[in-house]
């Protein structure tokens, strides 16, 4: 009985461990350097579960530093003709493809990772973000272009899902106009 009870056991603490979350092997941050469609996007943080049914496409721009960081430049076009805008400057660590930084507009640390690229297709980001001592995971599919092929939107929902993610908060975001150049 317990050789049966040991095995049990093991077998419940394997389910509740996740699989860590790693970047990307023989990472190249020049490759990313760019322009990218955010086509995907989820977490369960609660601003997100409200605001999903509105939300669509924005562009990131992503500029490597000499210092081998990463400047981070976001636009989105609301409807009503605004643009919402954000920045960062994610600091490289000791792993490559791995990425911190402060969000200066919502006060989180966040951890980014790069866990899937072709550079010249798309990208696969896992962030965590810890603001009060909560933390929420969340992924984000970019494209080069406005479109990715179905494998590519699948790689996006299963990483999604393996970070906790529940499905109906793995969003593809429709289309939309660009916002004006800054």
């Amino acid at each position: 009985m317990t050789p049966l009870l040991a095995l049990l056991g093991a077998a419940l603490c394997s389910l509740t461990m996740s699989a860590e979350v790693v970047p990307q092997a023989d990472f190249d941050l020049q490759g990313v350097s760019g322009k990218w469609y955010l086509i995907g996007f989820a977490t369960n943080a609660q601003w997100f579960v409200t605001r999903k049914a509105t939300m669509k496409m924005g562009i990131a721009m992503l500029k490597p530093t000499a210092e081998g960081d990463l400047d981070l430049s976001y636009a989105s076009l609301n409807s009503d003709g605004s643009c919402w805008r954000k920045n960062n400057l994610a600091k490289k660590t000791d792993v490559p493809g791995k990425f911190t930084y402060v969000c200066q507009r919502w006060g989180s640390v966040n951890d980014m990772l790069v866990v899937d690229v072709k550079y010249d297709e798309y990208a696969l980001i896992y962030t965590t973000k810890t603001k009060t001592g909560q933390t929420t995971s969340v992924t984000k599919l970019y494209g080069r272009g406005e479109e990715v092929n179905a494998d590519v939107m699948e790689k996006f929902r299963q990483l999604s899902l393996e970070a906790g993610i529940l499905a109906e908060n793995i969003v593809f975001l429709p289309k939309n106009a660009e916002c004006p150049a800054a």
